[in-house]
C-alpha cells in the first residue's frame, strides 16, 4: 500500500474517494497482518511493548481523542498496531515524485535523453496517481517531508496544475478553431469560458500558435498523460494534502493554490467540477476561508472576463449538456455555503441577491419537480437559509405598531388597576357595612327566637291546662247525669246550662269556671262548645302529621370546615326542582363515609386564617369553448350569459333531448340519471323565456335554426308542470340516501339517551361531585340538593392555591383509590360524541321535508296514476311513516332524559345536552393522564432519591472517565457537526474528510434555519392577526 511504484490505481473518473488516514493506518489486510505477527512475536516485557506503542502513536500524529482510545486497547491489539505500523514503510521518497514533476515542467527536458530515460515508461498521469496514493496512505512524516522547505512539494504541485490548466485552454482553443468551419461548439459554456481566460496569476501566459506546437511536442516526447486526467488527479492530491493538519494550513495560506483549485472549474468533466466545489465549500466552513474563496472567485472573474461574479458557475449549473447529479448537488451545496456561512446579515443578503440576479431563484423553481432526492435536500436547505427581506421589513413595521399598541394597552391596564383598586376599597367598605348589618340582624334573630321559645312554652302550658279542664268537666257531667243514655247525654249537658228542668227535684248548678290568669288569654271551652269559626289549637310537639316518603326531602346539614376553602361555582337546584330527577335518587351522605375529606381540605385549603364558621373556468375560456361549437347560421332566443351557462350544463348531459322529454313526462328515473335531473332543474326556462318560445312556435318558425340549447329549453317548455316533475324525480332519486342518513342519527339519539339515563356508574360520579360541592359550598351558600349539568365544566376551574391540582384531578384520583367501581363509567355512555353532533331541530326539519315531498308525489299521482309513482309510494310510504314514528320515540326519550337530569326539555337540544357529557369525559380522561404522569414523576423521583450512594459514585466515576474520552472527540468535530465555522488553529488531521462526510450526511443549515422556516409560518399568522387588531 505504501509502494507507490507498484500500485495501479483506477482512472480518474472512477477513482475511489480518499480514505480517512486514521482508518487506513489501523485496518490492514488480515493475511499480511497474520504473517507479520508470525515473524514478530510479542515481547515478553510489557514495558518494552508500551515504549514501542508510545513511539508508534507519536509517529502517527493522531488527535488526542483518538490516541486516548488506542491507549485503552489491550496488549494484543497494541502489538497488532505496532506490527501494522512497522509494515507500512514508504518505498519511494517524496523527492522522486517531485523530480519527475519538475522534469515535466522543464521545457528543455524533452531534448535531454537522460531526463527522458529517468522518467521511464510511466506517464505523468501514473506518476500523479502514485503520488496521490502515497499522500493518502503513507505515514504523516512522509507527507511532512513532501511539504517541507527542502522539497516545496506544494509549490511544485501547484505549478504543474497551472501548466496543465494552460495546456487545457490551448487544446480547447485549437479544437474550437478546427471545428469553427462546421459551426460545432465543443462545449457551449466551458469552451467559451476557457477561450476567454488569458492569464492565471502570472504563471500562465497567452499561447501563440508556435508556442502551442512547441508545448505539444514537449508533451509527446515526455509521454505525458491526458491533460484532463492530470488536472483531476492534481485536485485529488491537493485534497489528500488538505486532509493533513499541516497541509491544510499551507494550502489555505497559498493564494496560488486556492486560485488554481477555483480555475479548475473550467474542467470539462462534471466529476472534477464536483470535487472542486466540495473542496471550496469545505474551506468556507473554516474561519477566514469564506473571504479566501470570495477573493478566488474575484480572481476567476478577472481571468475569465466575467461580467458578473459566479457567472461561469451558474452557467455550468443551469446550462449543462448532460445532467450530472453529483455535480448539481455539489454546486447547490457550494452556493448554499458561500451565501449563508457568513454571520453578517447584510453581506448574506448581498450574496443572495447576487445569485438572484444570475437567475438562481427562477431556476430552483424549475428544479423542484426533479426526481433527485439528494438535489431536493440541498435546495430545501438553501431555501431554509434564505432571508425574506420583504417579510422582515413587514415584520419590523408590524412590530413597531404592535409595540405602540402594547404601550397604549399598558396605560389602559394601569388605569384599570387604579379603578380596580378603588372598586376593591369601596367593596371592602360595603362589606364592612353589610357585616355590621348582618350582626345586628343576627342579634335580632336571636331575640326573636328567644321570644318564640317563650311563647311556645306558654302555649304548651295552656294546652296542658285546657286538657285538664276538659277532662274534669267531662267527669263532672258524667256524675251529674248517670241515668241518661249515651246518645243524648251530650246534648242534654249542652242545653242544661241555662237552668234546671221543669219537673222533679232541683239540680245544683255547675261550678263556675276558674278565674282567668293575669295577662293570659282564657283557655278555650270544651270541644262541644267550640264555635265553627275559630281554628282548633295546634297539636303538641311530636304529634304533627308526618309527610309521605314521596313528598319529603331529607334536610341536608351544613358542613363546617376547619379551613377556608374555595367556592365551587355551580348552578344549584332548589328542593322543588330536584323532585323527579336523578338527584332525588342520590344520597351524598354515604360518600362522606368513604372519602377522606381531611385530605381534600388539606389540598384545597385557601391561604389565610381558618374559617370562623365552619371548480370553475374563466369567462374567456367558456366563451371561446361555446363559440367553437356554435354554428354560425344558428340563432338563439337566450341572452349571451344564459346561453353560455346552458351550453356548459348541456355538455354534461349525455342523453338525447327526446329521451329527456319522455323521461320527465313519465317520471321514470330509469331513463335519465339523477345528475341530469339536477342539471335540468337549473335549465328550466323562466317566464320571459317561456313566452319567447311560445311566440316562436305560434309564428311557425323553423325550429332547426335554433341552437341545441334553445331546442332543449323548447322541449322542456312543452312539458306541463315541468318544475314539479323534476322536483319529484330528484326527491325519488335522493329518497333512499336521505333516509339512510337520518335513520342512524335517530337511532343513536335514542340509544344514547337510554344509556345516559340508565348508567349507574355515572350516577355514582354525580353523587361524588354533589358531596364534594356541598362540602365546599354548604357553609357559604347552604347545602344543595342537585346541580345543573353545566356545573361539570367548572370542575377544572377550581384549583389548589399552587394551581397544580384541579378539582377534576382530585375527583379522578378519588375514584381510582376510593371508588374503583366507577373507573370506566364512560363505557356505559353509548356514543355520546356522535350524539353531541345531532340536532333534533334539523332532524325534524329533514323529516318534514321528506313528508312534504311524499305529499307532492301523492298529489301528482292522484291526477294521472303513474305506474312509477305507484311503485315508489308502495315501497316508500311505510318506511317514511316508520321513520316518523322513530323520530317521535327518540324525541320523547331524549326529553325524558333531559328532565331526568334537571334540564328543561323544551329548550334542551342533543348538541348542548350531550356536549356536557363529552366535555366531562374528556376532562376526566385528561385529569387521569395528568395524575398518571404525576405518579410516574413521583416514582422516578423516589427511585432516584433511594439509589445507593456507593453505586451512584461508581457510576459517576465511570461516566466521568468515559465522558472525558467522548468530550475530547466531540470537541474536535463539534464545530463541523453543528455546521459552525472551525477555527484554523483547531484544524486536525482528517478534519477535511469529517467536513465532507458531514455535508454528505446533512446539508448545511444555519442553527436558526429550520426554526426560522417554522417560525415564519407561525409569525405570519400572528402578525396578520395583530395587524387586524390594530386596524380594529
Amino acid at each position: 500500500m505504501g509502494n507507490s511504484a507498484s500500485v495501479k490505481g483506477p482512472p480518474p473518473e472512477t477513482s475511489p474517494p480518499p480514505v480517512n488516514l486514521f482508518t487506513a493506518e489501523l485496518y490492514r489486510n488480515v493475511n499480511v497482518r497474520a504473517s507479520v505477527r508470525a515473524k514478530l512475536p510479542m515481547p515478553a516485557d510489557q514495558m518494552e511493548l508500551e515504549r514501542r506503542f508510545t513511539k508508534v502513536l507519536a509517529s502517527m500524529d493522531l488527535p488526542p481523542d483518538k490516541a486516548k482510545v488506542l491507549k485503552q486497547y489491550d496488549l494484543e491489539r497494541k502489538w497488532e498496531i505496532i506490527c501494522d505500523q512497522e509494515r507500512v514503510q514508504a518505498k519511494d521518497p517524496p523527492s522522486l515524485y517531485l523530480k519527475k514533476l519538475k522534469t515535466y515542467l522543464d521545457p528543455k527536458a524533452s531534448r535531454s535523453a537522460k531526463k527522458r530515460k529517468m522518467l521511464g515508461d510511466s506517464t505523468s498521469t501514473q506518476v500523479l496517481r502514485d503520488l496521490e496514493i502515497c499522500l493518502r496512505t503513507n505515514p504523516i512524516e512522509w507527507v511532512k517531508e513532501f511539504l517541507n522547505d527542502e522539497h516545496h512539494g506544494l509549490d511544485c504541485l501547484i505549478n504543474y496544475l497551472g501548466f496543465r490548466l494552460m495546456m487545457m485552454r490551448a487544446e480547447a482553443r485549437n479544437a474550437n478553431k478546427t471545428e469553427s468551419d462546421d459551426n460545432i461548439s465543443v462545449n457551449s459554456v466551458g469552451t467559451n469560458v476557457i477561450n476567454s481566460c488569458s492569464k492565471m496569476n502570472g504563471r500562465t501566459s497567452h499561447f501563440d500558435s508556435q508556442d502551442a506546437r512547441r508545448r505539444s511536442r514537449h508533451v509527446l516526447k515526455l509521454k505525458m498523460g491526458d491533460t484532463k486526467d492530470d488536472i483531476h488527479i492534481c485536485i485529488m492530491c491537493l485534497r489528500a494534502i488538505m486532509n493533513n493538519k499541516h497541509g491544510f494550513s499551507m494550502v489555505i495560506q497559498s493564494t496560488d493554490a486556492i486560485n488554481g483549485i477555483a480555475l479548475s472549474l473550467t474542467h470539462k468533466s462534471p466529476r472534477t467540477k464536483a470535487l472542486v466545489l466540495e473542496l471550496l465549500a469545505a474551506i468556507c466552513l473554516v474561519k477566514g476561508g469564506h473571504e479566501i474563496i470570495v477573493e478566488a472567485f474575484d480572481h476567476f472573474k478577472e481571468v475569465c472576463q466575467e461580467k458578473r461574479r459566479f457567472e461561469t458557475l451558474m452557467g455550468f449549473f443551469m446550462y449543462y449538456e448532460e445532467f450530472h447529479v453529483e455535480f448539481m448537488v455539489a454546486c447547490m451545496q457550494f452556493i448554499n455555503i458561500i451565501v449563508h456561512s457568513v454571520n453578517d446579515m447584510n453581506y448574506r443578503v448581498h450574496l443572495q441577491y447576487e445569485f438572484t440576479q444570475l437567475g438562481l431563484d427562477n431556476y430552483l423553481e424549475k428544479l423542484r419537480i426533479h426526481e433527485s432526492e439528494e438535489l431536493q435536500v440541498q435546495i430545501s436547505a438553501y431555501l431554509d437559509n434564505v432571508f425574506d427581506v420583504a417579510a422582515l421589513m413587514e415584520d419590523s413595521e408590524t412590530k413597531t405598531a404592535a409595540l405602540e399598541k402594547v404601550a397604549d394597552l399598558e396605560d389602559e391596564l394601569g388605569h384599570a388597576h387604579n379603578r380596580l383598586g378603588q372598586l376593591e376599597r369601596d367593596a371592602a367598605a360595603q362589606i364592612a357595612n353589610l357585616e355590621r348589618a348582618l350582626m345586628e340582624t343576627r342579634s335580632e334573630r336571636d331575640k326573636l327566637k328567644e321570644g318564640r321559645r317563650q311563647a311556645e312554652e306558654e302555649a304548651e302550658t295552656l294546652r296542658r291546662e285546657s286538657a285538664n279542664y276538659r277532662a274534669s268537666l267531662d267527669e263532672k257531667n258524667m256524675n251529674m247525669f248517670p241515668r241518661e243514655s249515651s246518645s243524648s247525654s251530650g246534648v242534654s249537658s249542652c242545653s242544661s246550662t241555662g237552668g234546671g228542668s221543669s219537673g222533679g227535684g232541683e239540680t245544683p248548678p255547675p261550678p263556675p269556671p276558674p278565674p282567668p290568669l293575669p295577662n293570659v288569654a282564657p283557655p278555650p271551652p270544651p270541644p262541644p262548645m267550640i264555635s265553627s269559626g275559630a281554628p282548633p289549637p295546634p297539636p303538641p310537639p311530636g304529634l304533627m302529621p308526618l309527610p309521605t316518603e314521596k313528598d319529603c326531602m331529607t334536610i341536608k346539614r351544613q358542613i363546617q370546615t376547619k379551613n377556608r376553602l374555595p367556592t365551587l361555582n355551580w348552578a344549584a337546584m332548589r328542593p322543588n326542582q330536584v323532585r323527579g330527577t336523578v338527584f332525588n335518587e342520590l344520597d351524598d351522605n354515604k360518600v362522606f363515609n368513604r372519602v377522606d375529606f381531611n385530605d381534600f381540605e388539606e389540598k384545597f385549603k385557601m391561604p389565610g386564617p381558618p374559617c370562623k364558621d365552619n371548480i370553475s373556468l374563466t369567462d374567456s375560456s367558456l366563451t371561446s369553448g361555446t363559440r367553437g361549437r356554435k354554428k354560425p347560421d344558428l340563432i338563439s332566443l337566450l341572452e349571451h350569459n344564459r346561453l353560455r351557462n346552458i351550453a356548459i350544463s348541456k355538455r354534461k348531459i349525455n342523453v338525447a333531448v327526446d329521451q329527456i322529454a319522455r323521461a320527465v313526462t313519465s317520471l321514470d328515473l330509469r331513463q335519465i340519471p339523477l345528475d341530469t335531473v339536477e342539471l335540468l332543474q337549473k335549465m328550466i326556462p323562466n317566464e320571459a323565456e317561456a313566452k319567447k318560445y311560445k311566440k316562436y312556435l305560434e309564428d311557425k318558425k323553423d325550429v332547426n335554426v335554433l341552437t341545441e340549447e334553445d331546442r332543449l329549453l323548447l322541449e322542456l317548455n312543452k312539458i306541463a308542470n315541468v318544475q314539479n316533475k323534476l322536483n319529484i324525480l330528484q326527491y325519488m332519486g335522493n329518497f333512499n340516501e336521505n333516509l339512510n342518513l337520518i335513520a342512524p342519527q335517530i337511532e343513536i339519539l335514542k340509544l344514547t339517551s337510554k344509556s345516559v339515563r340508565q348508567s349507574m356508574k355515572f350516577k355514582g360520579v354525580l353523587e361524588l361531585v354533589l358531596a364534594i360541592g356541598n362540602y365546599v359550598n354548604s357553609a357559604k351558600r347552604g347545602p344543595a340538593y342537585g346541580f345543573k349539568l353545566q356545573s361539570l365544566d367548572s370542575l377544572t376551574d377550581l384549583k389548589t392555591p399552587d394551581k397544580k391540582i384541579s378539582l377534576m384531578n382530585y375527583i379522578s384520583e378519588t375514584i381510582r383509590t376510593r371508588l374503583p367501581e366507577l373507573m370506566d363509567f364512560e363505557s356505559e355512555l353509548y356514543q355520546i360524541e356522535r350524539a353531541a353532533t345531532i340536532s333534533l331541530e334539523n332532524l325534524e326539519t329533514d323529516v318534514k321535508e321528506l313528508e312534504k315531498g311524499m305529499e307532492s308525489i301523492r298529489r301528482e299521482n292522484a291526477g294521472q296514476n303513474y305506474g312509477v309513482l305507484m311503485d315508489f309510494l308502495s315501497a316508500s310510504e311505510e318506511r317514511l311513516r316508520s321513520l316518523h314514528t322513530q323520530l317521535n320515540d327518540a324525541r320523547s326519550i331524549f326529553r325524558e332524559t333531559a328532565e331526568y337530569f334537571g334540564e328543561c326539555s323544551r329548550t334542551s337540544d342533543p348538541t348542548t345536552f350531550f356536549s356536557f357529557f363529552v366535555r366531562f369525559v374528556k376532562a376526566f380522561k385528561a385529569a387521569e393522564r395528568e395524575n398518571e404522569e404525576q405518579r410516574r414523576a413521583e416514582e422516578v423521583a423516589a427511585m432516584k432519591a433511594s439509589a445507593d450512594t456507593m453505586k451512584r459514585n461508581k457510576k459517576i466515576y465511570l461516566a466521568d472517565e468515559q465522558e472525558a474520552v467522548i468530550n475530547e472527540l466531540r470537541n474536535r468535530s463539534r464545530m463541523v457537526q453543528e455546521m459552525k465555522l472551525l477555527p484554523r488553529d483547531e484544524v486536525y488531521n482528517g478534519a477535511l474528510e469529517d467536513i465532507l462526510l458531514g455535508l454528505r450526511n446533512e446539508p448545511y443549515r444555519r442553527a436558526d434555519a429550520v426554526r426560522r422556516s417554522h417560525r415564519r409560518r407561525i409569525d405570519s399568522n400572528r402578525l396578520s392577526r395583530t395587524q387586524e387588531e390594530l386596524e380594529v
